[in-house]
């Protein structure tokens, strides 16, 4: 069966307002769309069980703490049957915030965050060339982030 047969309405509007704000209390998500805070209680658990909802995140302003280099990696592979053991220690290095397995000219597409260009040489050449399947890297620093947000699920 089709788990997105299970989801309905009140579901993604839970969804909804938690992706606007992932501290709203159960009680008040229950308040806004009608139902008791147990309710919500009870449908987020059953979309963590179908892996709908795979846990939370803390959003950090890594500028504001010193990271001021994100960058994004064209990474060419030796072979494309060798993603999962490249992704597999791409994910050893801390820097790496994303990693994706992509169509086009790349294999792999991922972003790295570092203290500044001294940090990012580091990682590129000390940790992330090193890496076995690996045959080369393009690189594009962020100069600025406008939109990273989620897709609306309801249709208020």
């Amino acid at each position: 069966m089709d788990k997105n047969l299970e989801i309905d309405n009140t579901d993604l509007k839970i969804l909804s307002l938690l992706m606007q704000d992932a501290n709203m209390p159960y009680t008040e998500i229950g308040k806004r769309i009608y139902v008791s805070g147990g309710t919500v209680h009870v449908r987020m658990k059953k979309m963590e069980q179908m892996g709908i909802v795979r846990g939370s995140q803390l959003v950090i302003d890594y500028t504001k703490l010193g990271w001021d280099i994100s960058a994004f990696l064209g990474i060419y592979l030796d072979k494309s049957s060798l993603y999962a053991e490249v992704a597999e220690q791409l994910m050893k290095i801390p820097e790496v915030v994303n990693i994706h397995y992509t169509t086009g000219i790349y294999s792999i597409f991922a972003r790295i965050v570092c203290r500044d260009t001294t940090h990012l040489r580091e990682v590129l050449h000390d940790k992330i060339q090193k890496v076995q399947g690996i045959q080369r890297t393009e690189t594009f620093i962020s100069l600025e982030e406008s939109v990273n947000r989620s897709i609306p699920l309801d249709e208020d």
